[in-house]
């Protein structure tokens, strides 16, 4: 969520403030009935205004879903990153990528309607490539390219492992490098395990969520040491 500076002006506030009700109220839309629950007018009715007073600050569904997106991916970036570059003891790659794995898990299973929003268009005709969109995903990326930073490194880890900046998120990408592929593999893996999970799937089959989730992550750090050793 965006938060407003020192010097933001008094309307500027009253904007922001506005646009953050809006979308408190989209979440809970979206919590009830999905993404074709969100409904600007029934916002504003709820809000006390106009319908039409809104769409000062939201063009159409599309725009809030745009911007309730990229809140997502921005809330999910930061509880990863939270994990691996605040105050913790400074870890190899192992044990980082499962920090990362678990906190992934933990906020898909807390916030499981805006986990949905991340990985699939949320309406018929809506366009989930935007470069907004696109910028929010790279975010992710850069969580998990530094988690991956060190891994086939016999040195000490570093003690803070840095988010990689955005232009080299982009180079990775473009040049296909075996760490933006890791990099893919690790999320693909994270993604599938956690979406059977919120699916139901584990649960229709009477599995433990647990012990799968941490055979997965098992796994997945047997595969990266072959790949990298």
């Amino acid at each position: 969520m965006s938060a407003a500076g020192p010097h933001t002006s008094m309307r500027e506030r009253f904007r922001e403030q506005v646009r953050e009700d809006v979308k408190a109220a989209a979440l809970e839309q979206l919590a009830a009935g999905g993404a074709h629950a969100i409904s600007l007018n029934a916002i504003a009715k709820q809000l006390g205004v106009s319908g039409s007073a809104l769409y000062r600050y939201f063009a159409n569904r599309d725009d809030l879903l745009t911007a309730l997106v990229i809140d997502a991916y921005h809330d999910l970036r930061d509880a990863l990153a939270r994990e691996v570059d605040t105050g913790k003891p400074a870890t190899g790659a192992e044990e980082r990528i499962r920090r990362v794995g678990r906190a992934y898990r933990a906020w898909a299973l807390a916030e499981p309607h805006r986990y949905e929003l991340l990985f699939k268009p949320p309406l018929p005709g809506y366009d989930a490539h935007t470069e907004p969109l696109a910028g929010a995903a790279r975010s992710l990326m850069a969580i998990v390219l530094g988690v991956l930073h060190d891994l086939d490194s016999a040195e000490a880890p570093a003690e803070r492992p840095v988010p990689y900046p955005h232009e080299e998120v982009l180079a990775a990408r473009s040049a296909g490098n075996s760490q933006f592929q890791l990099a893919v593999s690790l999320w693909s893996r994270l993604h599938g395990v956690v979406s059977l999970e919120l699916g139901g799937g584990f649960a229709a089959m009477n599995l433990d969520a647990d012990a799968i989730f941490e055979n997965e992550i098992r796994v997945l750090l047997e595969r990266l040491d072959r790949v990298t050793h």
